[in-house]
């Protein structure tokens, strides 16, 4: 089954490594504290090991819309990016959603950094696919709306 690759951009101030070290460290809860359109804000993550940053750890998130997800690191290349799997889906969204392929990526940029995330999601039947495209366009609020906070994060810090 083919899926759906969204993506979005933001250029923030920090270096590569600092920024790669400020999001793999940021708490989720402080990062996506609000819902975009239909997709929640995190408000808890638990089973999450005290050293998270190696592939094959996983941990759950959970959703202000009683949702949960599962996230398991696939990929860890400091200070490049890392990427994950989405999947146990529950809530809302997993009649739509089979799992999520995400993916945070860094390169420098003007001095600072160049902070990418893409999603591609894998819709569960036909007639999910035909909301692709409105869960793609709520995604993109929901990405935007999480690389200003993250900037915001990273210049505290």
């Amino acid at each position: 089954m083919s899926g759906h690759r969204v993506e979005a951009f933001r250029t923030v101030s920090a270096e590569p490594d600092v920024a790669f070290d400020g999001l793999m460290n940021v708490r989720l809860t402080d990062l996506f504290n609000r819902r975009y359109a239909a997709l929640p804000a995190v408000t808890d993550v638990t089973d999450q090991p005290d050293d998270w940053g190696t592939v094959g750890q996983t941990r759950t998130i959970l959703l202000a819309d009683g949702g949960r997800l599962r996230e398991t690191l696939t990929d860890v290349e400091r200070p490049h990016g890392f990427a994950y799997l989405l999947d146990g889906i529950e809530g809302p969204l997993r009649h739509f959603v089979h799992t999520i392929d995400g993916a945070w990526t860094i390169t420098p940029h003007d001095g600072g950094a160049r902070i990418g995330w893409a999603w591609t999601f894998y819709p569960k039947a036909s007639p999910a696919r035909l909301t692709t495209s409105v869960i793609g366009r709520m995604w993109n609020g929901y990405a935007d709306r999480a690389l200003i906070q993250l900037e915001a994060i990273l210049a505290r810090d």
